[in-house]
């Protein structure tokens, strides 16, 4: 059974557009394939642990080899759940927001919860790093609400989707598939220009 993990990083419940996008793909393809397992992570409601000074503590022994201890096996402990939860999928669908040139703040914790020597990268001297969850997909819907790929600057800067495309690249999920809508605000027909994200994830879905 194919398992996929669909991770919300919108504050806005059902007003978030972002959300409604990444819905439509999953209804879309879910009708496809009726299989399919859905894990739902609503990053602003579902908590995360702190990744503090134990859980850094932790990631440096680990890196050099050694097997952490006390608060920082705990603290490890709590960060392989987050990321076993993540690496037991075989697909995802990730909701991505614009918030102020970047990614919200709680998709960052989460990813530096998960990306972890070992887990999702290794190291060699010699050739650098290496993603370890090849052969997965991923679905990545990206809004913004003034920004749009070829603005001026005065309109903004992308590194929202530059910064996630380069982590899934990292951890080694190379079959991408982006479904963006930006913007709304500078355009005449924001309404149509939504449904019009809408009908694409639906496709999205069929050829995925």
């Amino acid at each position: 059974m194919t398992q996929l993990l669909h991770v919300n990083a919108s504050p806005r419940g059902q007003v978030s557009q972002s959300l409604a996008i990444a819905d439509a793909f999953l209804d879309e393809y879910k009708a496809k394939r009726p299989e399919l397992k859905v894990d739902s992570l609503h990053l602003f409601e579902d908590p995360l642990p702190e990744f503090g000074t134990a859980a850094a503590g932790a990631k440096i022994a680990a890196f050099s080899g050694q097997t952490p201890t006390g608060p920082q096996a705990d603290a490890w402990d709590q960060a392989r759940a987050v990321f076993d939860r993540f690496a037991e999928a075989d697909e995802y669908v990730f909701n991505v927001p614009m918030w102020n040139a970047g990614v919200p703040y709680v998709l960052k914790q989460w990813i530096d919860i998960v990306t972890q020597p070992g887990w999702a990268f290794g190291f060699d001297p010699a050739t650098g790093y290496v993603g370890l969850l090849a052969g997965k997909r991923a679905v990545v819907v990206y809004t913004s609400g003034v920004y749009a790929p070829g603005v001026p600057p005065a309109f903004g800067n992308d590194f929202h989707a530059t910064f996630f495309n380069d982590w899934l690249r990292f951890v080694g999920i190379t079959d991408v598939t982006e479904l963006r809508l930006s913007p709304s605000v500078l355009t005449a027909t924001p309404d149509r220009d939504f449904e019009a994200a809408l009908e694409r994830a639906g496709a999205a879905a069929r050829e995925f």
